[in-house]
């Protein structure tokens, strides 16, 4: 059987998603999938895109879609969820293989090495139309498009925060001394690294947008217009001057060249950043992830509430239990997104009850 997803769905979600970004849907945004569905044919015999396989260089492209298009063809989707594949494979911060890095997936996850650590003045960035990564995307990408003419949406890659990028060059620990003893040479790097992922996204865009149904990436958030989810999970090691001085100028930069962005802010050491960053007038939304050993996105009000005030929206992955939790607590279900969440198709007549409380159909 075929995707079940119909032209008049996907107007919907862009309705609906557009409204939301705009801070003017009166109700959360929660995505489901049930999996389980018949997909009317036999699974392709080779494995779903992952971090574990991404090296497989041997499946060609045309497999690799047609794998995801039986596993996109097993699901139900309900309420705001819609046909999409995250390209999250090739692992986080992509953009360090595009630029050199080896790319190592032999613990299953993907990390990314320097070949060699060079003084950071000596460091230099690169585009390399040849890179064997890059490529790869591009080539997938192509055979998206030519599949599914629009009717999937395929996520950018995990392209990284700039800072996380440069890091993998010289190692978590060299850079926190050059932002000390080399600062002008890290700036440097910084947007020598911006241009080129920029270059990195709008090149990806371009083959996918030439029959798409918009953008997203690993966030799962659906835009009609350019958007992602930007980071800095380096800044989880440093003050909130030097966060100012190195990484927030980068951020309000790709805030301006973006329509739609969404920052990840990821654990306890970046909520010392968390009042600057709302400072960026341009910033959409905040996806805040506490961290492992923490209270659960639920036990935060204080941080929902300063993200609330400041205009911005919410992305929440912790259960229904949790969006009412931050209903509660920042007084309504408006500018609310959770990440798509998976269930059994046998939860069906559950998930059809629990989201028409929030009025979703």
């Amino acid at each position: 059987m075929p995707i079940n997803f119909s032209p008049g769905r996907w107007e919907n979600i862009k309705k609906n998603y557009t409204l939301w970004w705009e801070g003017k849907l009166d109700r959360p945004v929660i995505p489901v999938l049930l999996s389980g569905r018949d997909a009317g044919r036999a699974m392709p015999q080779v494995p779903l895109l992952s971090q574990l396989n991404c090296n497989d260089l041997s499946v060609s492209a045309s497999d690799i879609i047609d794998r995801i298009d039986y596993e996109l063809s097993t699901y139900e989707y309900l309420g705001d969820s819609f046909p999409y594949f995250n390209m999250d494979a090739f692992g986080p911060g992509v953009t360090a293989a595009f630029l050199g890095a080896e790319l190592d997936n032999s613990t299953g996850r993907v990390w990314f090495h320097a070949k060699e650590i060079l003084p950071v003045s000596e460091l230099h960035f690169e585009y390399d139309d040849n890179n064997v990564w890059l490529n790869r995307v591009r080539e997938i990408c192509e055979e998206a498009v030519k599949r599914w003419q629009g009717q999937v949406l395929l996520g950018m890659p995990d392209l990284g925060g700039v800072l996380d990028i440069l890091s993998t060059f010289r190692s978590a620990d060299n850079l926190l001394i050059d932002l000390y003893d080399e600062p002008d040479e890290v700036k440097r790097l910084v947007w020598e690294i911006y241009e080129l992922w920029h270059r990195f996204y709008n090149e990806i865009s371009k083959v996918l947008q030439k029959a798409s149904p918009g953008f997203s990436d690993w966030s799962q958030l659906y835009s009609e217009v350019p958007s992602y989810v930007i980071q800095s999970d380096f800044s989880y090691m440093i003050s909130p001057s030097m966060f100012d001085e190195f990484t927030k100028p980068e951020l309000e930069a790709t805030c301006s060249r973006l329509p739609r962005t969404i920052y990840h802010l990821d654990g306890i050491g970046q909520l010392g950043h968390l009042d600057s960053l709302l400072e960026i007038d341009k910033l959409n939304a905040v996806q805040w992830v506490p961290g492992d050993g923490k209270p659960d996105q639920s036990g935060w009000p204080e941080v929902y509430r300063k993200i609330h005030a400041a205009g911005k929206n919410i992305q929440l992955f912790h259960g229904f239990n949790c969006i009412d939790a931050v209903i509660e607590q920042i007084g309504t279900g408006n500018g609310i997104h959770h990440m798509i969440m998976r269930m059994p198709f046998e939860k069906k007549v559950e998930m059809d009850r629990k989201l028409a409380k929030y009025g979703i159909e």
